[in-house]
């Protein structure tokens, strides 16, 4: 399996908590850009960053984050 491939769902999840990427980013502790790049799955997220979004929505990471087929 080739895993350079990723897709988020962190947009509309976020969304449905009705936060702005400022805000969500605010919470978790990084910057604005950082929540804007994973929502177009782009970068590489740090392990940290990614538990601390997926605790703050009390979302499972795998529902936050996927891998492409």
């Amino acid at each position: 399996m080739q895993a350079d491939k990723w897709f988020s769902n962190l947009k509309r999840i976020r969304k449905e908590a009705h936060l702005t990427q400022e805000e969500l980013a605010k919470c978790v502790g990084v910057r604005r850009e950082t929540i804007s790049q994973l929502e177009a799955g782009k970068g590489n997220p740090s392990l940290l960053t990614v538990l601390k979004i997926a605790k703050f929505l009390e979302t499972p990471v795998d529902e936050l984050f996927k891998l492409a087929d």
